[in-house]
């Protein structure tokens, strides 16, 4: 389906504010893809809009995990043994989600964003241990968590961070910062599994996708000056994206349940 140059300019636009969110935030903004690529963009299959996100979001996933690499904060041996679980979960997911009605896709896709508000809310923070390794007494929990949230970010085309850092903690005891920059390496394999597969059933649009990511290195530059600049007010703009969130998916329900 080839969509006009308004629709690719509108796309290249989300992928910027999504890019924004993601460097102001550090996490969370992903969660935005599928409903600009719909409700913005106006692409109107549900599924090709969740195999756009899934590849937009592993390509952003992968520059952001050189970074957090340069600077030491990626457990490697963790993040692909916990990959290597989730590659199949993200594979099962995204085939279900596949043959699931787009409609009630959104509806699901809509209560995910209000679960994942709620959890912005929640302030995380986690000491840890810096030296923690995933030796084999932590493989069946790193195992387990990695299959779960595979599973979920396959079905759904998102990244999974919000879930993949809170799963890594619990399983291995490293500390919150570790976690986020090991959970690139799940959130990279999780998108490029989910987009490979949808694009088997050709769910991609690839020039969307490519001027999505465009905007979202701008947007992410942009986001990364904005969160030093306002590093003091982080919370309260923690609380006003959460609050974005909601709308977003107060929009999405009312959209598929009552028009």
């Amino acid at each position: 389906m080839m969509l006009d140059p308004l629709q690719y300019a509108l796309g290249a636009g989300s992928g910027a504010l999504v890019g924004f969110t993601l460097g102001l935030f550090g996490g969370g903004g992903s969660i935005l893809a599928v409903p600009l690529i719909v409700y913005l963009v106006q692409v109107p299959d549900p599924h090709l809009a969740i195999g756009t996100s899934a590849l937009a979001v592993a390509v952003s996933a992968a520059a952001n995990l050189a970074n957090h690499a340069r600077h030491g904060h990626v457990k490697w041996r963790c993040g692909l043994v916990f990959s290597a679980a989730g590659i199949f979960g993200a594979l099962i997911g995204s085939s279900i989600s596949k043959v699931v009605d787009g409609q009630k896709l959104l509806i699901v896709f809509a209560l995910l964003m209000i679960a994942v508000a709620v959890m912005m809310l929640v302030k995380r923070s986690h000491t840890g241990d810096a030296g923690a390794q995933c030796g084999v007494d932590k493989m069946p929990k790193v195992l387990s968590y990695g299959a779960m949230t595979g599973t979920l970010s396959g079905f759904f085309g998102i990244g999974g961070g919000f879930l993949i850092v809170p799963g890594l903690v619990a399983s291995t005891g490293m500390p919150t910062l570790y976690a986020v920059g090991s959970s690139l390496v799940a959130v990279t394999a999780f998108g490029l599994t989910t987009a490979f597969n949808y694009a088997l059933s050709d769910m991609v649009d690839w020039p969307l996708a490519a001027v999505f990511i465009l905007g979202g290195v701008v947007g992410g530059l942009a986001g990364a000056v904005a969160a030093r600049a306002l590093s003091l007010r982080k919370g309260a703009l923690n609380i006003a994206f959460a609050g974005l969130v909601f709308a977003v998916a107060g929009y999405m329900l009312f959209e598929t349940l009552v028009m």
